[in-house]
């Protein structure tokens, strides 16, 4: 049975919520993502986040990369996925990668829409 978000009290359901906002071919920074889920200048915290994931939460996690462009470095084991295992995924949805293994973030970087204006809070005028 799926762990859905809104139900979740882990310490970073707030990361895992914006994570799973990020649409089929375009990738999010740690930083960016960490921003987003409340928690800004904690990027590692995001990485972090995403490594200890219940594995009943399901989330694009390999559309988080770097503030290069760059799949972050990370063990080759059957948990994490992988270096290789993150590049197929990113390039079965499109995403393109440079000679130096570069994503361009011009291109490919999600940008939500930015949040609605808070509710004005001047008085009525009689």
């Amino acid at each position: 049975m799926a762990l859905h978000l809104q139900h979740l009290h882990h310490p970073y359901a707030a990361v895992y919520a914006v994570v799973k906002k990020i649409p089929r071919g375009k990738v999010a920074t740690y930083g960016q993502i960490a921003l987003l889920a409340g928690m800004p200048r904690a990027a590692r915290q995001v990485g972090l986040a995403l490594r200890i994931a219940p594995g009943s939460i399901k989330i694009p996690w390999h559309r988080v990369i770097n503030a290069q462009g760059q799949i972050s470095m990370r063990l080759h084991d059957w948990q994490s996925g992988g270096d290789d295992y993150q590049r197929v995924l990113l390039e079965n949805e499109g995403i393109e990668f440079s000679a130096a293994g570069k994503i361009n973030l011009k291109k490919f970087r999600w940008l939500p829409p930015p949040p609605p204006p808070p509710p004005s809070l001047e008085m009525p005028r009689s």
